[in-house]
């Protein structure tokens, strides 16, 4: 895996690995969850256009799609809780590290553009799940807040064992 997707994926297990120090308030978590999703739209429209094979752009198109969902439910209970999203060090690396992402995959073309999506979607939707289950779950106060993390848990193990099975398909 390239930088980018190491990076991202760092950001992430910075979640779960800060926990026991300090873990995140509502409103941090809010903005971590917007955050994270936002990077995986941004991705997922770039393979969107730029991805060689159909399960490659069908994938992308899913993870707009899907993820877009999550984070208009988020918005929508943030604003219904009058709870504004925080930036905090988790969510500004997840931004920084979507950049990077980004970044590295508009220097691909074919074959390698899809291989390095798609590792970059493995790594980055495992660290979800850690992130999710070890961080943002149990830190959650508001109990509508928790349901909603629990409620897209299994998207995500669905989206990982996709992604997985597309990565086999590529090779890698």
């Amino acid at each position: 895996m390239k930088t980018a997707g190491v990076f991202a994926a760092s950001a992430l297990l910075l979640i779960a690995t800060t926990a026991a120090a300090r873990s995140p308030n509502d409103a941090q978590i809010a903005a971590i969850v917007v955050t994270a999703n936002q990077v995986d739209i941004d991705a997922g429209k770039l393979a969107e256009s730029r991805g060689t094979k159909v399960d490659v752009k069908s994938f992308g198109r899913r993870m707009v799609a899907d993820h877009s969902g999550v984070n208009k439910a988020a918005v929508d209970l943030v604003t219904k809780l009058k709870v504004t999203p925080e930036s905090n060090a988790t969510s500004d690396s997840l931004k920084a590290g979507g950049e990077e992402n980004l970044a590295h995959l508009k220097g691909l073309t074919g074959a390698a553009f899809d291989k390095a999506y798609i590792d970059h979607e493995v790594a980055y939707h495992e660290q979800v799940l850690a992130a999710l289950d070890k961080t943002l779950i149990p830190s959650a106060k508001n109990p509508e807040l928790k349901a909603l993390l629990v409620k897209v848990r299994p998207a995500f193990v669905d989206h990982l064992e996709h992604a997985r099975k597309i990565q086999a398909s590529l090779g890698g």
